[in-house]
């Protein structure tokens, strides 16, 4: 990157479009006149003000491509932005509308792809790798890292290099295809009314839609159908065979070449008694099922439509709310736009709603009827989720991949609801009386089994017998701390370490809290929380959450992950549960009041359980941390995590990553010397040395692109690590990174 894009600090780059309410583009008439306008008299006002002369723009055009693009996007969707012109802000008329700019006209205009916004404005903060690549791209002429975003977290399930046979979420591409071919039918509902009826008559499963009530008093097969009962017809609480065969059925009559899916696992489904968006004839509104289809088309429009979002979003707003707190609706709703487009839509079924409140912590708006969210709480929870899925540390990172974790999830707060072994039956405040859609059920998903060879499996650099040693302390210690330098993989084993403690890959079971200096007592077992009514009430935190949960199920293990635990003060975050940690203190006989009451007020003495186990994780070359406290020390068995560049490193990065088998002898050699260096370095020590981690990719690569990736992770990784390690001595930290990529 030059140096004008790192002059910038964190001074914002723009990007708007030229195009407003289906008007004509109107970037020609911006480069004559030295302009930018706001289209809009009552958008985006205060955020046009805030621009400022200095400020970079570009002008953008959004769209989204399936074919003709320079990778393999496995058929999905792409979003697509154009950057058609870029410029520099010279005078903001404070009007919210018009700023003066000095542009340059890009010809042809360039396409980047993946990270991009739909909206009219865009402010771009530099910062993050995504930020900094865009802005580099645009005003510097520096390619887009194509393999880099296609990879990241957020994008890697549809367009990464993942092998196929690791491919989740295969099935969504039967459901947009479903969903696109019925769209087709909005206008023409009795040949589809027609091609359903023709299906019930071969297959199973679809006499639900016989018992409608006519206006004339008789019953009979459903005379108009929505799209998302139609969807049903494959989504209900049916035998995975009979779903095949409908959903076959359905898909041949619609004309879709999609596979059917093989497995339909943390798929939201109907409850089978109650799958139908709409009620008898005899007793719905006129327009009941055209808002259905409104709902359907319009969240098809804004799924696929980049350009112009402020108009789509406005269409999908208003046709949600319009078919929104009918009855039969309910939250369904969502269930259905998750159908239609899965990557685009949230699933606002029961175990979504809790796994984004309690494990998430994104609070749901419920300003529509009936306590339900309507379309602003909607996209607003779409809004705060669909930037962090783009964090690697984000438990997930879509919306299929939150769908299904949340099937997993179980609130470990939560009292058992009996008779919810399929799925909610419906909450209290989620459906009417007379509705005749329900709360969803899901298929269930087994439990993955989970052990020590898995760990191997996974890409863990250890032998067996290493981690049969790490399991057999946590085993009879209960705590461990998972210590070493940066990169040795610490967060990554001590998850894995969990599961295979549990002998099963059970998330709801894993609770994770990362410590720092502003992490109290009150945020880590229990304190004062303010409620929605301005008033106070004692809230239990991470670790009284998990130690309620373990007690009620002895039978099964419970892990809390510490990240970073020196960070934070232990001994005044644990409080006098700091005691109770000794294995030898797992008692009730050792229990102790807390600080504060319940939250009835009543004072009762806690003990952590037998089953509940911490594993800590410590960065020893972190040079702001203080000394661990003694009191934790006898509490937790230390283990040291080494660099691990060895015949297991080699294997793993050639056979998963694709790294070029030529070249890792080299890499394992550049990265062994620098970590003799700074070993030998009595400024620095062993506990600097650089990990694994940094030089084994997250994505296998493509052909020739080992050294450009190693490239790469010297200069945006290992490079700024190592000038804040010779902070006092900038000439040896530049020195060692020539070295690593000398005559490369």
């Amino acid at each position: 990157m030059n140096n004008t894009t790192q002059m910038t600090g964190t001074q914002p780059t723009w990007f708007v479009g030229a195009s407003f309410g289906g008007t004509e583009d109107q970037l020609p008439r911006f480069l004559a006149d030295g302009i930018w306008e706001n289209g809009y008299e009552d958008k985006h006002l205060d955020v046009v003000r805030s621009m400022r002369p200095g400020d970079r723009i570009a002008v953008k055009s959004s769209y989204t491509r399936k074919h003709g693009l320079p990778f393999d996007n496995r058929g999905q969707t792409v979003s697509v932005m154009a950057i058609k012109a870029i410029g520099t802000i010279t005078e903001n008329l404070n009007d919210g509308r018009h700023v003066r700019v000095e542009w340059t006209k890009l010809e042809p205009a360039r396409e980047w792809y993946f990270y991009t916004h739909r909206g009219t404005v865009w402010r771009v903060l530099p910062g993050e790798w995504t930020a900094d690549g865009l802005i580099a791209f645009a005003f510097d002429g520096k390619p887009q890292d194509i393999e880099r975003f296609r990879n990241a977290p957020y994008w890697k399930e549809r367009f990464g290099s993942t092998k196929p046979d690791k491919r989740r979420f295969g099935w969504t591409k039967f459901y947009e295809a479903v969903a696109d071919k019925l769209l087709t039918y909005r206008s023409n509902r009795a040949a589809l009314v027609e091609g359903i009826r023709a299906i019930s008559t071969r297959v199973e499963g679809l006499g639900h839609l016989a018992e409608d009530h006519y206006t004339d008093g008789t019953t009979g097969f459903v005379r108009d159908i929505c799209p998302f009962t139609t969807m049903g017809l494959f989504n209900r609480g049916v035998t995975d065979a009979n779903r095949k065969i409908i959903a076959a059925e359905l898909a041949k009559f619609l004309g879709v070449d999609e596979g059917v899916p093989e497995s339909f696992e943390g798929i939201p489904i109907l409850n089978n008694m109650k799958s139908w968006y709409f009620p008898f004839e005899d007793n719905r509104a006129a327009d009941h099922i055209d808002s259905l289809w409104a709902v359907f088309a319009t969240g098809i429009e804004f799924a696929d439509t980049d350009d112009g979002d402020d108009e789509c979003r406005a269409r999908f707003a208003v046709a949600f709310d319009r078919a929104n707190g009918r009855q039969g609706v309910a939250w369904n709703l969502t269930v259905g736009l998750y159908w239609i487009r899965p990557w685009a839509f949230l699933s606002l079924d029961h175990n979504s709603r809790v796994y984004v409140t309690k494990k998430l912590g994104v609070t749901i708006g419920l300003h529509g009827p009936k306590k339900r969210c309507n379309a602003a709480d909607y996209l607003a929870v779409m809004d705060a989720l669909e930037p962090r899925f783009q964090e690697a540390s984000y438990p997930v990172h879509s919306f299929p991949e939150l769908s299904l974790e949340a099937w997993l999830y179980k609130d470990p707060t939560a009292e058992k609801d009996e008779g919810d072994e399929v799925g909610p039956p419906g909450d209290a405040d989620a459906d009417d009386s007379g509705d005749l859609v329900q709360e969803t059920a899901r298929t269930a998903v087994p439990i993955v089994p989970y052990s020590a060879d898995d760990i191997v499996k996974d890409g863990a650099f250890l032998d067996r017998a290493e981690i049969d040693r790490l399991l057999d302390r946590l085993r009879v210690k209960k705590n461990v701390i998972l210590q070493g330098p940066p990169g040795t993989g610490k967060t990554w084993l001590a998850k894995r370490l969990a599961f295979a403690l549990m002998g099963q890959k059970d998330e709801s079971k894993v609770r994770a809290v990362q410590f720092h200096p502003n992490l109290s007592y009150e945020d880590f077992v229990r304190g004062w929380r303010p409620t929605g009514e301005g008033k106070l009430s004692l809230v239990d935190g991470v670790f009284m959450e998990a130690i309620k949960a373990a007690s009620k199920d002895s039978s099964s293990r419970f892990v809390v992950v510490i990240e970073e635990i020196n960070r934070g003060n232990p001994a005044q975050i644990f409080g006098e549960l700091l005691t109770l940690l000794e294995a030898g203190k797992r008692t009730p006989n050792e229990a102790l009041e807390l600080c504060y009451p319940d939250a009835d007020g009543k004072r009762r003495p806690v003990h952590i359980p037998e089953n509940l186990f911490v594993i800590g994780t410590m960065n020893i070359a972190d040079r702001s941390l203080a000394l661990v406290d003694l009191a934790l020390r006898r509490r937790f068995a230390f283990v040291d995590l080494e660099p691990r560049l060895g015949a297991a490193w080699r294997d793993w990065v050639v056979n998963e990553c694709a790294v070029d088998a030529t070249l890792v002898a080299d890499i394992e050699r550049r990265v062994g010397e620098l970590n003799e260096q700074i070993a030998a370095d009595a400024r620095l020590g062993k506990q600097f040395r650089i990990g694994h981690s940094y030089v084994t990719p997250a994505y296998p690569l493509e052909a020739g692109e080992t050294r450009r990736w190693f490239q790469q992770v010297v200069e945006t990784e290992i490079g700024p690590l190592l000038e804040e390690y010779w902070f006092d001595a900038p000439g040896e930290a530049q020195k060692a990174r020539e070295r690593m990529t000398q005559g490369w």
